[in-house]
């Protein structure tokens, strides 16, 4: 029992240290999308998929239609067969120049919904003429310098992807306790900094943002090629990059989602819809998953309170790394410090809901989203 405690003491010391100093400085939350006025005013439609958003709707497509822009701005909305009056609220709005509204088309099989809503708003005249596309959910709503900021880098840095970590809501318990430690997992899946070096494999993207350029969408024939997927954003991101175009993701101050956690089981939700896609719906990834978070993340307070001597000392030391790696992305939201020391806590959460969504998709309920439901043979929705 001794040797096996200095064994896991041992291997997550080691990976903390190469989580901190190797994995492209992930914890340090950075970097943040500048504020700058664009030298040139290219043509951008922004494309809007909506299924059932009446509650955000409104604040979403007003920040977009009050956008501080000097080029030419044209919205497409998508509407995914909602049933709440998501359409009607967006006919109402003023500017309806700028805004379009596309009744969207029953979903055919091979593809998610999100994705073929996209699809259909790729095809509009105003698209296809634009320079770039702004892939935006219909929840998030946007600073009136948000595109005038997305576009200076796009065209000063030369890049074909620029797409942003936007700020969640973070307000109430289940939020608090749980959003960050979202925003930190994902930074070390896909370090920020590696996403954009060119020399890495690494490719990411945070789908409440994308501004994506068109001749880099053209090259890659479109959203078509990866229609089934649930993880669009960062599918969209490995196939741009892979075709040698050039991505950008850090986090927004221009940018904050509206959708709100009210419990934790909406959060759990969240995670266990799409969570075993990427682990490739491969039961040893799953494996691999549980037996890795359980060694980062679980052994180093188990180990610092029952085990002795340098094993219990290196779990301790473990414990505090995490947390100290954890105060950057807490700082960002606001949050008490203290809530580091509950990481371990908070991964086990994540853990059981990635277990959960291993469950799900054996039983056919995978992808569950708005009353849909993706069959996990041919991703196909069943309503």
């Amino acid at each position: 029992m001794i040797a096996f405690a200095s064994l896991v003491s041992g291997l997550s010391f080691a990976v903390w240290i190469y989580l901190i100093a190797l994995r492209g400085r992930f914890w340090r939350s950075q970097p943040v999308l500048e504020r700058r006025a664009p030298a040139k005013a290219a043509q951008v439609a922004a494309i809007v998929p909506a299924r059932n958003e009446a509650e955000s709707i409104a604040g979403s497509l007003g920040s977009l239609l009050h956008q501080d822009y000097a080029g030419e701005l044209t919205i497409v909305l998508i509407d995914d067969n909602s049933t709440d009056g998501t359409a009607e609220i967006a006919s109402s709005l003023a500017g309806r120049g700028r805004l379009n509204i596309v009744r969207g088309a029953p979903l055919p099989a091979g593809w998610s919904g999100k994705l073929w809503a996209v699809h259909q708003g790729l095809a509009h005249s105003a698209a296809i003429s634009a320079d770039y596309l702004l892939l935006t959910d219909a929840d998030i709503e946007h600073a009136p310098d948000h595109l005038a900021a997305l576009v200076t880098k796009a065209e000063s840095e030369g890049l074909d992807l620029v797409s942003e970590m936007v700020r969640l809501h973070c307000e109430t318990a289940a939020e608090r306790m749980l959003i960050p430690a979202f925003v930190f997992f994902f930074q070390m899946l896909y370090p920020f900094a590696w996403v954009g070096d060119p020399g890495k494999r690494t490719a990411g993207a945070a789908g409440g943002t994308m501004l994506v350029r068109r001749a880099a969408l053209e090259r890659i024939g479109g959203v078509s090629r990866i229609r089934g997927k649930l993880i669009d954003d960062c599918a969209l991101a490995r196939e741009i990059k892979r075709t040698g175009g050039r991505i950008w993701l850090g986090h927004s101050e221009c940018a904050a989602s509206m959708r709100v956690y009210a419990h934790w089981r909406e959060v759990w939700q969240m995670i266990a819809r799409t969570a075993y896609e990427q682990l490739g719906n491969s039961p040893l990834n799953l494996l691999g998953c549980i037996a890795g978070m359980s060694a980062v993340f679980l052994a180093p307070p188990l180990v610092a309170f029952f085990a002795t001597g340098i094993s219990q000392l290196a779990g301790l030391a473990t414990w505090l790394m995490m947390a100290l790696a954890f105060q950057p992305t807490l700082r960002r939201y606001r949050r008490s410090p203290l809530w580091g020391a509950a990481l371990p806590l908070i991964a086990l959460f994540y853990l059981a809901a990635t277990i959960a969504s291993a469950v799900r998709h054996y039983a056919g309920r995978g992808g569950a989203w708005k009353d849909r439901v993706y069959d996990r043979n041919s991703d196909a929705a069943r309503e």
